[in-house]
């Protein structure tokens, strides 16, 4: 009875604009828009509007779908739910604030094929099989993430709601405790563009398993707590990604892999600006899947703590056909990191065919990210500044790799004094294979520009490495490579000194 005098109340209020359906996966404009102040929505920012608001999404997906507008002012809320062909926008002006009350939070039933338990189900926004969805405008979605994480942690302190993964260690609540911005799963046909996300207490924009997406023009701010991805894409096709301006305390867009049968595939990050206290653009760490047909381009990052570009496979994922292309990286603490590993899956995966070309990067020799109040973890053992490592393992090469128009530029100022691996002993560096993969999980390193090891299938055009103090050690050391080619190969010419090792 409620359910039928909702859907009746809707339809005496909407403003109805008709469009025709164009086949069953394409859905042209809206039934129905109706405002916030029809609906019933309390813009005070104190008062819960959850009911409100997925009583109005119900209502127009009954009817076939439309649009939900926020007009100016601040709506709280908890979880809700969005479905087929329903559009949120939000004016400028507009804010939907998520609740500090982790009660006010639903799940997703979603699996997957990891034991890492690192992947929040939870989420201010939720959606799952739904089609033809959007969220656009130039409003604001903040989840008050510091208060709602902060919330957490009291109530599994205090025993009241305990969190069977609580790191102990960190003295956080883990991942699967803390609610994201958003989560989608299994939707297809989605568009969010203009508005400006912020605030998670977990990952800020989740997508499991969706196709046909487009992210456009977002304002992605989420460092308010630890875990604050800004992008990740779970084994999804067809999605571009452009013009987003991202600022994350951990990797800024993450493609993910966490089920075994299914990839990443057809997915373009283009014309965006990043700024992270991990890496900028990943591909992993989680990575039981696959990973294909990727194109990045024309991306910008600044101040970043970690790499510009890292691409993982290390749980059994194959990794190939990778196109990178136009990376200007500012002050950011590593210019690329390419690893195949084997933490998990049943047999190691594989990466091949992987091309990156024009890729600028300078590095400094302090921390880059020393300046933000949730800087990345800095590892526990005295080192030279890192180089670039490549790097498969052992029975396991990273095959056909291109680099061109490269172009990095390295602090220097190592000395023997703070660690040394001597070229005469490359045994030295650990292959560490099962180990989490970041570039600075071989400890101290032979070269202070790149280092590859168990590669087949190199291929380096016009690169140019820089360094800007006295370096002891060379600008390039390979070890285990073969079939090398290089061509316009620019690097600092010292007396007495050879600048390229190549050793099997």
């Amino acid at each position: 009875m409620i359910r039928i005098l909702t859907i009746i109340l809707l339809s005496s209020l909407m403003t109805v604009h008709y469009a025709a359906a164009v086949s069953d996966d394409t859905y042209v404009g809206t039934v129905a828009t109706i405002t916030a102040e029809q609906c019933g929505l309390v813009a005070d920012g104190v008062t819960l509007n959850t009911q409100t608001l997925q009583k109005t999404i119900d209502g127009l997906h009954a009817q076939g779908g439309g649009t939900i507008r926020l007009t100016e002012g601040t709506y709280l809320t908890g979880s809700i739910i969005l479905k087929d062909n329903i559009t949120l926008h939000l004016d400028k002006g507009a804010t939907l604030l998520g609740s500090t009350n982790p009660e006010h939070y639903r799940s997703l039933d979603i699996s997957d094929d990891s034991d890492r338990k690192d992947n929040s189900k939870l989420a201010l926004i939720l959606a799952d099989k739904a089609r033809n969805i959007r969220i656009n405008g130039k409003g604001t979605i903040d989840g008050q993430g510091l208060a709602l994480a902060l919330t957490i942690d009291s109530l599994h302190h205090a025993g009241v709601r305990i969190d069977p993964f609580y790191n102990i260690k960190r003295k956080r609540p883990n991942e699967t405790a803390r609610p994201k911005l958003l989560l989608m799963s299994r939707c297809s046909n989605v568009d969010i563009s203009g508005v400006a996300m912020r605030n998670s207490a977990c990952w800020g924009l989740s997508f499991d398993l969706c196709d046909n997406m487009r992210l456009t023009a977002l304002r992605v701010t989420n460092r308010a707590y630890w875990n604050n991805d800004g992008i990740d894409i779970t084994d999804c096709r067809n999605v571009t990604v452009s013009g987003c301006k991202i600022n994350s305390a951990d990797d800024g867009i993450c493609l993910k892999s966490y089920h075994t049968d299914a990839s990443n595939d057809s997915i373009t990050i283009k014309n965006c600006h990043i700024t992270s206290s991990a890496s900028a653009i990943k591909l992993g760490t989680a990575s039981w899947g696959a990973f294909r047909n990727i194109d990045i381009r024309h991306i910008r990052v600044d101040d970043t703590f970690r790499s510009a570009i890292a691409i993982e496979s290390v749980d059994g994922a194959h990794i190939e056909n990778i196109n990178v292309e136009d990376i200007n990286a500012r002050n950011t603490g590593n210019a690329l990191f390419i690893r195949l590993g084997h933490r998990a899956g049943a047999a190691p995966g594989t990466i091949r065919n992987v091309s990156i070309k024009g890729l600028s990067c300078s590095i400094p020799f302090e921390r880059p990210d020393i300046d933000y109040d949730l800087r990345g973890p800095e590892v526990n053992f005295f080192h030279n500044p890192f180089p670039s490592p490549v790097c498969g393992i052992p029975g396991h090469n990273i095959e056909n790799v291109t680099l061109s128009d490269i172009s990095i530029s390295c602090p220097g100022r190592a000395t023997k004094g703070m660690a040394y691996i001597p070229l005469t002993d490359l045994s030295r560096v650990p292959e560490c294979v099962d180990e989490y993969p970041e570039f600075t999980m071989f400890g101290e390193l032979p070269s202070w520009g790149l280092y590859f090891r168990h590669v087949n299938g190199l291929v380096m055009q016009n690169v140019r490495l820089k360094v800007r103090d006295k370096d002891f050690r060379p600008a390039i050391v390979m070890h285990n490579v073969e079939n090398v080619v290089t061509e316009q190969l620019q690097l600092p010419r010292t007396k007495g000194k050879k600048d390229f090792i190549k050793l099997n």
